[in-house]
């Protein structure tokens, strides 16, 4: 049996994204999930500030696709990461350095991102047992903060998150990111309502300017 470790390496090796859902309900995560694995997105990453996230996780966990990473965003408590395990979340990722977090991830046995920004932050977080480090926010310092933070820590997978476009992406790989996160400008409104259509679209030029690169 494939372990979350090798399952979410795979997925990021395939097409290095990962979705970030966040909505006000996650009544159409499902779908939306449906749509990104179809169109070659591989790791989706359901936010636990949004309302129902975890009852979505669950339902969707229990008869997910084969070739997708399933995990839980927005943890910061040891207690949401039991949760968000418990309901089938096979990594997890936090906005900042969580240490707590980190910890249980370990104990819980899955990958974990936690979020780090600076040199300090990103070692912290790499020494407590991080599988990849979330560089976070990455638009505040773009892909030079990147290729500067890696130059000292080349060994620490960065995954840089947080207004990152599709136009923007084959820099930031350039730069020596390991995989990206991709929220808004990925997703749109589809988590809303919006066209399923666009959101294949969208999800297809991103991955066609990565391969591109």
């Amino acid at each position: 049996m494939t372990s979350p470790y090798e399952g979410l390496r795979a997925a990021l090796a395939a097409a290095p994204v990962i979705a970030i859902l966040r909505s006000s309900s996650a009544a159409r995560f499902a779908e939306v999930t449906d749509t990104l694995l179809a169109s070659g997105v591989r790791a989706a990453e359901f936010t636990l500030t949004t309302p129902g996230a975890l009852d979505a996780l669950r339902e969707y966990a229990a008869d997910a696709p084969p070739g997708l990473a399933l995990g839980a965003g927005t943890v910061t408590t040891p207690a949401e990461a039991q949760a968000a395990v418990g309901a089938g979340a096979t990594y997890l990722i936090t906005p900042a350095t969580c240490t707590d977090v980190i910890a249980e991830a370990v104990r819980l046995d899955v990958p974990v991102l936690p979020g780090a920004y600076t040199p300090t932050e990103i070692l912290t977080a790499w020494r407590a047992g991080a599988t990849m480090v979330k560089l976070f926010p990455a638009a505040t310092g773009g892909p030079a903060h990147l290729k500067a933070v890696r130059a000292p820590l080349p060994d620490v997978p960065l995954v840089p998150t947080g207004g990152i476009g599709a136009d923007d992406a084959p820099a930031y790989l350039a730069a020596g990111a390991t995989a990206l996160g991709i929220g808004g400008p990925l997703l749109g409104d589809a988590c809303e309502g919006g066209s399923l259509t666009a959101l294949t679209d969208r999800a297809t030029a991103l991955l066609n300017g990565i391969r591109l690169r």
